[in-house]
């Protein structure tokens, strides 16, 4: 027994040569959405007389949006498939055929937070803060799409919700998009946006960043063990997989962030 695929075809709105795929309207989805409630998240300090401000959130929306793609591609030339686009450099640039890395999105977006943060003079924890938790919109809707295109699907399985994906052979196979929109976008979500809405968190800022890279390094390190390897990398070192080893160090970094924030507590409202 086994879930049919829903084969959901991968273009949501076509005509003529122009067509709108239903992953760069979750990108787009998540952007807005994303923008949205960091406006929504901000209102109470910013009524305070706190940064990062409504227009601060506004000015940085190009800035998170080119962190994202170009972090997001290079992160996975490098970190996936370096010797292929090395002997096809003019490939790198055609983001419309695929292949974007998170843990190269984050860093993308880390750095353009630090360099927007420092150019206005905002608070670069808080703003991250902010975009820690806004950010799950994204993954959320990213996997959704993952799924209807029928990619990165889960290892066979003999469960009763397995379901026979349409690249993936006559085996079930585990949804695992959909699981890491479950853990990765709503969970994350959830305890993300708990935690900053607490004033005893908010005060320490670095503390929902640290959080997030924890939080999101545990659920794609677990969801891994059900997700089929990328077929031109397989394990990595022994049952491990590159998306696993990429979550150590960013928990690691996650754990420092709130060791920080901890010990900084106190020394400035407006931690930098």
């Amino acid at each position: 027994m086994a879930l049919t695929f829903p084969n959901i075809d991968p273009v949501a709105v076509a005509i003529g040569p122009f067509a709108i795929r239903w992953y760069a309207l979750a990108y787009l989805a998540g952007i807005l959405l994303g923008w949205w409630y960091g406006l929504r998240l901000i209102r109470k300090d910013e009524a305070a007389g706190l940064r990062p401000t409504k227009a601060d959130i506004d000015d940085y929306l190009s800035f998170g949006v080119l962190g994202i793609i170009l972090g997001g591609r290079l992160g996975y030339v490098l970190f996936y498939q370096p010797a292929y686009y090395f002997a096809h450099p003019g490939e790198i640039l055609h983001v419309w055929n695929g292949g974007m890395s998170f843990h190269g999105g984050v860093l993308g977006v880390v750095i353009s937070i630090i360099l927007y943060s420092m150019a206005k003079k905002i608070p670069t924890l808080r703003l991250g803060d902010v975009f820690a938790v806004c950010c799950t919109f994204g993954l959320f809707f990213g996997r959704i799409a993952n799924f209807i295109n029928g990619e990165l699907f889960g290892r066979a399985t003999d469960a009763p919700w397995g379901m026979v994906f349409p690249g993936g052979g006559d085996m079930p196979r585990h949804p695992s998009q959909l699981y890491e929109a479950a853990l990765e976008g709503v969970l994350l979500f959830l305890v993300l946006n708990f935690l900053y809405r607490k004033d005893s968190v908010r005060s320490k800022p670095g503390i929902v960043i640290g959080a997030f890279m924890i939080g999101y390094g545990l659920c794609r390190m677990f969801i891994e063990m059900f997700r089929e390897p990328d077929s031109y990398l397989g394990f990595i070192a022994g049952p491990f997989t590159m998306g696993q080893l990429l979550c150590v160090p960013m928990i690691l970094i996650g754990a420092g962030f709130i060791a920080f924030a901890f010990k900084c507590h106190g020394k400035s409202k407006q931690a930098a």
